[in-house]
Formats: C-alpha cells, structure tokens, sequence
C-alpha cells in the first residue's frame, strides 16, 4: 500500500505552510505499510514555543481554506512543544526542537519511504542544526561580556 493522492496533497501543503512559517526540517514519511491509522506523518520543528505555535496555525489555516480538512484531533497545544495534528490521512507533528532531538521520531520510521516535499520544506533540512550552532555561538559571546564588567 501507498499513501494515497489526498493524503499527498494534504502533505504537501502542510509541508508548505510550515516552511512559510520558517520550520526547521521538514520531512515526511509514507507509514502506511506499517500503520493502519494514517498513511503519512509530517514532521517540523521550532527553536521556540511561539513559532510551533504560528506554525500549527498556520498548517491549519491552509488545509482547511485550501483543501477542506480540519483535524480531528490536536493535542500538545497548551505547551506548544509537541503538537500533534491527526487528519486521518496524515498526522502532522510539530516540535520544539529540542523534543525534536530527544524524542528522534526520524529513528522511529526511518525505515518507511521518505515523500517527496516541496523545494521550500526540503530546504529547511539541517536549519535546526545550524540554530543550534548559532545560538551556542550567541551563548559563548555573551558569556565572554559579562566577565569584562
């Protein structure tokens, strides 16, 4: 079995929304060999709550005015760290980065054949990575201030 047309299209606008919104690496996988409930999961990722946030929304902005789907269920919401997404046809899942790392869903379904995405949401691959870096740049520099005062 394969993940069907709609659930495609439901993934590639999902995958859009969220690189619109600035997500850090965007992937998809094809889980339906391995999973009844859904044909395919999304996931993205955020250096922050608020961005996870703004990027849920938007994901559900766009669905639902361009492709009719609303979720039948959203959890994660409160926190803004995980939020889970479940249209049936696809799940979407998007992180606070540092869940992203911990919770590695990737190790989980490496082994399901990875979606084709939009340029935009391919281009988001290794965005967490390099804001890691940058921030810990950051942290160093204003470590380094404070001891000159």
């Amino acid at each position: 079995m394969t993940a069907t047309d709609r659930s495609i299209e439901l993934i590639n606008t999902a995958a859009q929304a969220a690189a619109d919104k600035l997500a850090h690496d965007i992937i998809a996988y094809d889980v339906s060999d391995v999973l009844s409930i859904t044909d395919a999961f999304l996931l993205a990722s955020a250096p922050n709550d608020r961005q996870v946030k703004s990027i849920v929304d938007e994901i559900e902005e766009r669905l639902n005015k361009e492709l009719g789907a609303k979720p039948v269920r959203r959890e994660g919401d409160r926190e803004a760290r995980w939020v889970l997404l479940d249209y049936v046809d696809i799940v979407v899942h998007v992180q606070h980065s540092e869940e992203r790392v911990f919770y590695a869903l990737e190790r989980l379904w490496k082994d399901c054949p990875e979606l084709e995405l939009p340029e935009e949401a391919k281009a988001t691959r290794g965005k967490a990575e390099e804001h890691a870096k940058l921030q810990a740049a950051e942290d160093d520099a204003a470590d380094l201030g404070g001891d000159w005062r």
